[in-house]
């Protein structure tokens, strides 16, 4: 009885317009959006301290052995990679416990990923270690992999625009392959500002070049959209029309049969 009077006595919460929502959404995005100026400040300022401080290796010292310099761990111990956690023993269990507890107290505060070299039990800090540098024959690979790739114009015929609604209020324009159905960067460059400022929306324009190669100015490609829109929607009328006219016809039709028949 007791449960039943204190359920009875709770009110339901009251549903929220569609004013609110939006008003809470917005809320969220330009919170998010200051997270990641926030977090793009930080990444800013710890690579130009790598920059000042020399702190990335370069190949020949990585290949000499020289430890991590963000972290003073060896870049590889070469005790080859750990098997599956399904198929640890148990004291490869323990030592592995043991390692990522050392790894979380070491960077308690970075927030980010983590990476190993292959072949290696010891783990760096995506934040604080740089990664290790390309050897000659990834350069290579890179190098083969660019020049396979269409050519400058012809890629363009691929780049969708997109209209990024940032933080500050400006909005700016980005360029990106059409394969892409959303905007993943979080802070780009605002020209107006500036600086660099979280991305608080966007909104698809559509293709970012004119045939000639020549950018597509917002105004044009949204006029090119409004005639495309209008042409379909010129197509349905006349369907429709159509279908309506064939069915006025079969009941004047049916209509003329019925009369003769009575």
């Amino acid at each position: 009885m007791h449960e039943n009077t204190v359920q009875r006595g709770v009110k339901p919460m009251a549903k929220l317009t569609e004013e609110q929502k939006q008003q809470r959404a917005a809320k969220r995005a330009l919170r998010s959006a200051l997270e990641a100026e926030a977090d793009d400040r930080r990444r800013r300022e710890r690579d130009e301290q790598w920059e000042r401080e020399g702190t990335r290796l370069s190949w020949a010292e990585y290949v000499a052995g020289e430890p991590c310099r963000g972290c003073g761990l060896p870049m590889t111990d070469e005790l080859g990679s750990w098997p599956p956690l399904l198929k640890l023993s148990e004291a490869e269990k323990l030592e592995y416990e043991e390692a990522n507890q050392r790894f979380r107290e070491r960077h308690a505060d970075c927030r980010d990923a983590r990476w190993t070299v292959s072949g290696s039990r010891v783990t760096h800090c995506c934040f604080c270690c740089p990664p290790p540098p390309m050897g000659p024959k990834q350069v290579e690979k890179l190098a083969r992999l660019f020049a396979s790739w269409p050519s400058r114009e012809e890629r363009k015929k691929d780049l969708d625009r997109w209209d990024l609604t940032l933080r500050c209020d400006h909005v700016v324009p980005y360029i990106q392959h059409r394969e892409n159905t959303r905007v993943s960067a979080r802070v780009v460059d605002c020209p107006e500002c500036g600086e660099r400022r979280g991305v608080v929306s966007s909104e698809q324009v559509g293709p970012a070049y004119r045939d000639d190669g020549t950018i597509r100015e917002r105004v044009a490609a949204d006029r090119e959209r409004l005639a495309r829109e209008l042409a379909a929607a010129e197509a349905k009328l006349t369907r429709q029309q159509k279908s309506a006219a064939a069915t006025q016809r079969r009941i004047a039709e049916f209509q003329e049969e019925l009369g003769s028949e009575s």
